[in-house]
Protein backbone atom coordinates (compact mmCIF):
# COMPACT_ATOMS: atom_id res chain seq x y z
CA UNK A 1 0.00 0.00 0.00
CA UNK A 2 1.45 3.46 -0.80
CA UNK A 3 1.12 6.36 0.91
CA UNK A 4 -1.40 7.84 -1.60
CA UNK A 5 -4.90 8.19 -0.15
CA UNK A 6 -8.53 8.69 -1.81
CA UNK A 7 -10.02 11.14 0.18
CA UNK A 8 -14.25 11.71 0.12
CA UNK A 9 -15.93 14.22 1.45
CA UNK A 10 -19.16 14.33 2.70
CA UNK A 11 -20.52 16.14 -0.77
CA UNK A 12 -19.05 13.43 -2.76
CA UNK A 13 -20.03 10.52 -0.32
CA UNK A 14 -23.54 12.07 -1.53
CA UNK A 15 -22.78 11.76 -5.14
CA UNK A 16 -21.45 8.05 -5.09
CA UNK A 17 -24.33 7.13 -3.18
CA UNK A 18 -26.85 8.82 -5.69
CA UNK A 19 -24.61 7.15 -8.90
CA UNK A 20 -24.36 4.16 -7.09
CA UNK A 21 -28.26 3.56 -6.87
CA UNK A 22 -28.56 4.73 -10.33
CA UNK A 23 -26.52 1.77 -11.36
CA UNK A 24 -28.68 -0.05 -9.51
CA UNK A 25 -32.10 1.37 -11.16
CA UNK A 26 -30.40 1.55 -14.79
CA UNK A 27 -29.96 -2.81 -13.92
CA UNK A 28 -33.46 -3.33 -13.46
CA UNK A 29 -32.58 -4.93 -9.92
CA UNK A 30 -34.58 -3.92 -7.30
CA UNK A 31 -33.88 -5.22 -4.02
CA UNK A 32 -36.84 -6.59 -1.48
CA UNK A 33 -34.22 -6.06 1.27
CA UNK A 34 -31.11 -3.65 1.89
CA UNK A 35 -28.53 -5.46 3.66
CA UNK A 36 -25.95 -3.26 5.48
CA UNK A 37 -22.41 -4.38 6.29
CA UNK A 38 -21.48 -2.17 9.66
CA UNK A 39 -20.08 -0.02 10.30
CA UNK A 40 -19.10 1.97 7.19
CA UNK A 41 -21.66 0.15 5.29
CA UNK A 42 -24.78 1.57 7.72
CA UNK A 43 -24.18 4.71 5.37
CA UNK A 44 -23.89 3.62 1.83
CA UNK A 45 -27.21 1.54 2.96
CA UNK A 46 -29.47 4.51 4.21
CA UNK A 47 -28.56 6.31 0.82
CA UNK A 48 -29.20 3.34 -1.29
CA UNK A 49 -32.58 2.59 0.37
CA UNK A 50 -33.79 6.29 0.38
CA UNK A 51 -32.74 6.09 -3.65
CA UNK A 52 -33.94 2.89 -4.52
CA UNK A 53 -37.58 3.48 -2.36
CA UNK A 54 -36.62 0.26 -0.40
CA UNK A 55 -38.19 0.77 3.42
CA UNK A 56 -36.26 -3.00 4.47
CA UNK A 57 -33.17 -2.32 6.39
CA UNK A 58 -31.22 -4.74 7.40
CA UNK A 59 -27.66 -4.77 9.48
CA UNK A 60 -25.00 -7.29 10.11
CA UNK A 61 -22.46 -6.32 12.53
CA UNK A 62 -18.73 -7.64 11.23
CA UNK A 63 -15.17 -6.76 12.81
CA UNK A 64 -12.61 -7.86 10.63
CA UNK A 65 -10.37 -4.10 10.06
CA UNK A 66 -8.44 -3.65 13.70
CA UNK A 67 -6.37 -0.41 12.69
CA UNK A 68 -5.32 0.80 9.10
CA UNK A 69 -3.72 -2.26 6.99
CA UNK A 70 -4.37 -4.56 10.55
CA UNK A 71 -6.98 -7.69 10.17
CA UNK A 72 -8.11 -9.91 12.41
CA UNK A 73 -7.67 -13.49 10.56
CA UNK A 74 -10.68 -13.75 9.43
CA UNK A 75 -13.79 -11.79 9.50
CA UNK A 76 -16.23 -12.51 12.42
CA UNK A 77 -19.96 -11.78 12.52
CA UNK A 78 -20.88 -10.09 15.83
CA UNK A 79 -23.67 -10.80 17.46
CA UNK A 80 -27.07 -9.86 16.61
CA UNK A 81 -26.76 -12.02 13.78
CA UNK A 82 -29.62 -11.93 11.14
CA UNK A 83 -31.82 -14.82 10.82
CA UNK A 84 -31.59 -15.86 7.43
CA UNK A 85 -34.97 -17.12 7.46
CA UNK A 86 -35.79 -13.31 7.23
CA UNK A 87 -34.26 -13.32 4.02
CA UNK A 88 -35.95 -16.37 2.58
CA UNK A 89 -36.69 -15.94 -1.35
CA UNK A 90 -35.95 -11.96 -1.60
CA UNK A 91 -33.81 -9.87 -3.47
CA UNK A 92 -30.90 -8.94 -1.21
CA UNK A 93 -28.40 -5.91 -2.07
CA UNK A 94 -25.16 -5.60 0.16
CA UNK A 95 -24.18 -2.70 0.93
CA UNK A 96 -20.83 -1.51 2.12
CA UNK A 97 -18.31 1.46 1.62
CA UNK A 98 -16.00 -0.88 0.70
CA UNK A 99 -14.32 -3.69 -0.98
CA UNK A 100 -10.66 -4.38 0.27
CA UNK A 101 -9.43 -7.80 0.58
CA UNK A 102 -13.40 -8.55 0.01
CA UNK A 103 -13.36 -11.32 2.56
CA UNK A 104 -16.27 -9.53 4.87
CA UNK A 105 -18.40 -9.00 1.77
CA UNK A 106 -17.65 -12.88 0.98
CA UNK A 107 -18.64 -14.07 4.34
CA UNK A 108 -21.94 -12.30 4.31
CA UNK A 109 -22.72 -12.92 0.42
CA UNK A 110 -22.37 -16.40 1.42
CA UNK A 111 -24.38 -16.15 4.79
CA UNK A 112 -27.38 -15.11 2.24
CA UNK A 113 -26.39 -17.02 -0.67
CA UNK A 114 -28.71 -20.66 -0.06
CA UNK A 115 -31.73 -18.65 1.57
CA UNK A 116 -32.25 -15.32 -0.87
CA UNK A 117 -33.67 -15.62 -4.53
CA UNK A 118 -30.68 -13.00 -5.05
CA UNK A 119 -27.90 -11.69 -4.14
CA UNK A 120 -25.86 -8.81 -5.11
CA UNK A 121 -23.55 -6.15 -3.87
CA UNK A 122 -22.93 -2.31 -3.85
CA UNK A 123 -19.93 -0.37 -2.48
CA UNK A 124 -18.56 2.94 -3.42
CA UNK A 125 -15.22 1.59 -3.74
CA UNK A 126 -13.23 -1.53 -4.89
CA UNK A 127 -9.89 -2.46 -5.03
CA UNK A 128 -8.63 -4.97 -7.31
CA UNK A 129 -7.14 -7.37 -4.84
CA UNK A 130 -10.90 -7.57 -3.64
CA UNK A 131 -11.83 -11.67 -3.40
CA UNK A 132 -15.43 -10.32 -4.39
CA UNK A 133 -15.84 -8.68 -7.34
CA UNK A 134 -18.90 -6.44 -6.61
CA UNK A 135 -22.17 -5.63 -9.57
CA UNK A 136 -22.39 -2.02 -8.18
CA UNK A 137 -19.13 -0.11 -7.89
CA UNK A 138 -18.82 3.86 -7.83
CA UNK A 139 -15.05 4.15 -7.78
CA UNK A 140 -11.97 1.90 -8.18
CA UNK A 141 -8.67 2.67 -6.19
CA UNK A 142 -5.68 0.56 -4.49
CA UNK A 143 -4.85 3.81 -2.66
CA UNK A 144 -6.27 3.77 1.28
CA UNK A 145 -9.39 5.63 1.92
CA UNK A 146 -10.28 8.42 4.17
CA UNK A 147 -13.62 8.04 4.64
CA UNK A 148 -15.36 11.44 5.79
CA UNK A 149 -17.17 9.86 9.39
CA UNK A 150 -13.69 8.25 10.21
CA UNK A 151 -11.07 10.41 8.90
CA UNK A 152 -11.58 12.37 12.52
CA UNK A 153 -11.11 10.57 16.25
CA UNK A 154 -14.25 9.60 18.08
CA UNK A 155 -15.60 13.00 20.37
CA UNK A 156 -15.82 10.62 23.16
CA UNK A 157 -13.80 7.16 23.66
CA UNK A 158 -15.77 4.07 25.07
CA UNK A 159 -15.72 4.08 29.15
CA UNK A 160 -16.52 7.77 28.94
CA UNK A 161 -13.69 9.33 28.90
CA UNK A 162 -14.23 13.13 26.28
CA UNK A 163 -11.77 13.45 23.98
CA UNK A 164 -12.73 16.73 22.58
CA UNK A 165 -15.18 19.37 23.89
Amino acid sequence: MSGARENLTYEMFGVAVRELAQAVADDGFEPDIVLSIARGGVFVAGGLAYALDCKNIHLVNVEFYTGVGRTLEMPVMLAPVPDVVDFSDKKVLIADDVADTGRTLKLVHDFCLDAVAEVRSAVIYEKSHSLVTCEYVWKRTDEWINFPWSVEAPVIRRGGQVLDA
